[in-house]
């Protein structure tokens, strides 16, 4: 959601100094700030995909952002600034987020952004905000490499000390679902398939080689193009596989009608999948065929976390759309750190909010690097690369047209 001022709101932007003067200002969700005679607007960016494909997820990360920024203006988090939220599109495609992060990185009163949800956008995303040394935080991203290098397998390197998120790596979510398949759900023969998308193929890679190190057998693999609609082959190539199980490396728009095509055909194995695939939109769209199929998903339940009680009621009396469940208490956690690195920039300045821009965002990913509080999601800390500390996973199944948690814990990796 974008801010709009209630009163007349003035920025003046002179080689790089920030002056800014307001008489109270009034956000999208009713909130009014306190009028502090002249004060700071600060603008946190998101990225994520509002509309089509993924869109679901998208909308719980814009919202739980939103959130935190309300929350931040309403109890005066950081005295005299105010903050709003610049919400962009990336409608899931690279490009798209790469100009989305230009224009955040343009907007010289941004001092960090949010986002996005997806790890092949994210690639596009890093090196723009890099060059502008601001911070961005991902709330969703799993892909290794993103804070780990190319090699991260054998001779991890950060490539970007900007880059950071709340999100746990597929490397441990990849393994998480591995063990469970193989001793939780005593499956001994999988079918893996993935979306050929930078976060589906790498997740599904990661499953693979887990699964078979815990003794499981990958009877064999298959590609599928996002947006596909018919998957007719893949199901007869399964069916014919003798697989127990199907893990599905991908988003939940082609998993849902693969999961339904499948079923109608008489195979009643379950569909396994990732973080991408946890959303209410899944079960709307495979409907009965999605009974007993899986994913697993960063953190614990946001419903059973105590200081996530609040967010939820606010996010479900605001009546925003999309799904909290997935990332956006992740997405509230990751604006939290941007703010308290603001505070931490204007305690360390006198109380004052240093004007140089430039100043500021070097100054907010410091502060990033050193967060450490307890978050709704849990303790809110970075290790040397930029990933979470917080590891914990959660396996939920569907039962009776719903996600339900049935596992939580963290990886051993074999």
């Amino acid at each position: 959601m974008r801010q709009r001022s209630l009163v007349i709101l003035t920025s003046v932007l002179t080689t790089g100094a920030l002056t800014l003067t307001a008489c109270g200002s009034r956000d999208d969700s009713g909130d009014k700030g306190g009028d502090s005679g002249s004060g700071t607007t600060l603008t946190i960016g998101v990225d994520a995909p509002l509309s089509g494909e993924n869109s679901t997820t998208g909308l719980g990360i814009q919202y739980g952002a939103q959130i935190a920024v309300d929350d931040a203006n309403k109890n005066n988090w950081v005295p005299g600034v105010k903050f709003k939220l610049k919400a962009l599109d990336d409608k899931a495609q690279p490009a798209t987020g790469q100009s989305n992060a230009t224009s955040i990185v343009g907007d010289k009163t941004a001092v960090g952004a949010v986002g996005p949800l997806n790890s092949g956008v994210a690639q596009t995303m890093q090196q723009v905000f890099a060059s502008a040394n601001m911070v961005q935080i991902s709330p969703a991203n799993t892909n290794p490499e993103l804070t780990q290098g190319k090699n991260w397998q054998t001779d991890k390197k950060r490539p970007y000390k900007t880059y950071f998120r709340t999100a746990t790596t597929d490397e441990l979510q990849g393994s998480f679902a591995a063990g469970y398949a193989y001793n939780g759900l005593k499956k001994k023969k999988a079918f893996v398939v993935d979306d050929k998308q930078t976060y589906g193929a790498g997740l599904a890679k990661i499953f693979a080689e887990q699964y078979k190190k815990y003794g499981g057998k990958v009877v064999a693999t298959d590609h599928v193009n996002t947006g596909d609609k018919d998957f007719g082959s893949l199901v007869t190539k399964i069916k014919n596989s003798g697989a127990d199980l199907l893990y599905y490396g991908g988003q939940y728009d082609e998993s849902a009608l693969i999961t339904k095509q499948l079923k109608d055909t008489g195979v009643k194995i379950p569909l396994f999948g990732g973080d991408g695939m946890f959303a209410s939109t899944y079960i709307e769209a495979a409907g009965k065929a999605s009974e007993g199929d899986l994913a697993t998903a960063i953190g614990v339940p946001a419903d059973t976390l105590p200081a996530a009680k609040q967010f939820i009621q606010t996010y479900k009396d605001k009546g925003y759309k999309g799904d909290y469940g997935a990332y956006g208490a992740y997405a509230y956690d990751a604006a939290t750190a941007i703010i308290k690195a603001v505070k931490a920039a204007a305690d360390a300045n006198g109380g004052k909010v240093p004007t140089d821009i430039n100043d500021l965002r070097s100054k907010v990913v410091d502060g990033v690097q050193k967060s450490d509080f307890e978050g709704i999601t849990g303790k809110v800390s970075f290790d040397q690369y930029g990933d979470t500390t917080n590891k914990q996973l959660t396996v939920y199944q569907v039962e009776k047209g719903a996600w339900k948690d049935v596992e939580t814990g963290t990886a051993d990796l074999k």
